[in-house]
């Protein structure tokens, strides 16, 4: 088995890397699809192709679908909750024995930096650790119905499970969707987004190795038209998990109800990070880069709104312009501070909320524009980026650029930044950097979010419910929460004298 280097050396060497997954991942094995279509996958780092994968159709999803369901039927749902802990334990170990293929392959698809990449794949054995010790814990409750009656609930799965996964944490998002769906019992199709097909797929192929029955863990590449959309209207689906942008999701929530398919859907967001003047200002600063400069502002729950004390405004400002444009960037596998965004089309995206912004007169006291890998000149970059003195109305404070750029209100005290906080279409997460602990969680109950980090941005792990309010979507991954949402409650009432 390569190491991390070994991989390095191979991809700069030959532009590749070996023994990529071929085909789509379909009842316990690799296969093309007779029709042979295939796409390429890029390199945000080098903007050029490294691989190419299967171009699927609806005739794959229709076989995925099947084989799914086929393998709920007789093989997965009356299996002990014990055998499939098992399961996913061994998943979990094997995905750790992966961990330099595994990451240096999320980060070639993603354009991720190679410590975030790795940090990625620990946190997918984690998933599966944490849902293989929760398999034999899901209980039911007992009613209280006097001598004459006995009354219980018992979970059950839901069936086949359709997951639609994004671009920018292919492996995360995939483990969070197939480990607690496995654990309670479904079976699982997925589609990984087009710009990053192989990590899914090759996590469908360790479950194989764990010993996971043949048929229970599919995933199918492609575009969203021609695999996702069929996926997601299929009516051998009994629940779509979805990850992605608000306008998709509501096409997806619209199609679910032709079927009354039951739903999950985590979106975007615009997520404060409120920043109170009796905080600790080097760890905050600390904190506020990371919320914003992960994986490029790649995030769905990145801190991309600074709401900060007016006391503190100037000082802290000046330490946060100072580190930011000392960050570094390049490619993932030189393990800068910032890397490249995912697509050239995304790269316009982001740059046009930038031009807008130089065209209202917006104060960019940092970064603002597109660049390149300072030592090949290639690539998909943005320079990460400030921009101060926001109006709460101006669309760099309403809308989500998923990008390396960082708004900044200013709050007069901490019912404004609260006001500032909620003043906003999304939900999903939001930071509080503070001294005052009751002061915080004061805060953490009136702004609207579905997760408050307190004193360290992205606190917590799997074991915590994930999942955001408003135009940030609804329902809840990660945590026992997650495994719920995979199952179906059943009430039991008899009478017994």
């Amino acid at each position: 088995m390569k190491s991390a280097a070994e991989l390095t050396a191979e991809y700069l060497e030959t532009g590749t890397l070996e023994g990529l997954p071929n085909g789509h991942f379909i009842d316990g094995a690799f296969s093309r699809p007779v029709h042979n279509r295939s796409m390429e996958s890029l390199d945000p780092g080098s903007a050029k192709a490294f691989a190419s994968f299967t171009a699927g159709t609806e005739a794959d999803v229709d076989d995925a679908v099947s084989s799914a369901r086929k393998a709920f039927d007789t093989s997965w749902r009356d299996v002990l909750p014990v055998e499939r802990a098992r399961i996913l334990l061994r998943a979990s170990q094997l995905i750790l024995e992966n961990i330099d293929r595994l990451a240096i392959v999320e980060c070639l698809d993603s354009g991720k930096p190679l410590n975030e990449a790795m940090g990625d794949v620990r946190g997918a054995a984690r998933t599966f650790e944490y849902y293989a010790g929760a398999c034999d814990k899901l209980q039911g409750d007992s009613f209280p119905l006097g001598p004459d009656y006995l009354g219980y609930s018992i979970h059950e799965p839901v069936g086949v499970t359709a997951h639609i996964i994004p671009w920018n944490f292919p492996i995360s998002t995939a483990a969070r969707g197939f480990a607690p769906a496995l654990a309670a019992g479904c079976a699982v199709v997925a589609k990984p987004a087009e710009q990053t097909p192989f990590t899914a797929l090759m996590l469908a192929e360790v479950l194989s190795q764990a010993g996971l029955p043949h048929g229970l863990c599919n995933v199918l590449t492609g575009t969203g038209q021609e695999v996702g959309a069929p996926l997601t209207r299929h009516t051998g689906v009994d629940h779509i998990t979805f990850t992605g942008s608000v306008l998709t999701g509501s096409t997806v929530m619209k199609t679910a109800a032709d079927d009354i398919t039951r739903v999950v859907l985590e979106l975007g967001g615009k997520s404060p990070v409120v920043v109170m003047k009796d905080c600790d200002k080097d760890k905050t600063v600390a904190g506020v880069l990371g919320a914003i400069y992960e994986h490029a502002g790649q995030i769905c729950s990145a801190g991309s709104r600074l709401i900060i004390d007016k006391a503190i405004h100037d000082e802290f400002l000046e330490k946060l312009v100072a580190k930011t444009k000392a960050l570094s960037l390049g490619h993932g596998l030189r393990d800068p501070n910032v890397g490249p965004v995912n697509s050239a089309q995304h790269l316009d995206k982001i740059n046009g909320f930038l031009d807008r912004a130089k065209a209202r007169g917006l104060n960019i006291v940092a970064g603002g524009n597109v660049t390149v890998d300072p030592e090949t000149g290639a690539g998909w970059f943005f320079e990460p980026t400030i921009v101060d003195g926001v109006d709460q109305a101006d669309e760099l404070a309403q809308e989500e650029v998923f990008g390396p750029v960082l708004t900044v209100q200013v709050a007069d005290d901490a019912d404004h930044a609260v006001a500032l906080a909620n003043d906003c279409q999304y939900g999903l997460v939001a930071g509080i950097f503070t001294r005052d602990f009751s002061a915080a969680h004061q805060m953490a109950r009136q702004i609207d979010a579905g997760q408050i980090y307190i004193n360290e941005y992205f606190a917590g792990g799997v074991e915590v419910p994930f999942g955001g309010n408003k135009k940030s979507g609804f329902g809840r991954e990660k945590g026992i929460e997650g495994l719920k949402s995979y199952c179906k409650t059943k009430s039991v009432a008899a009478k017994i004298s």
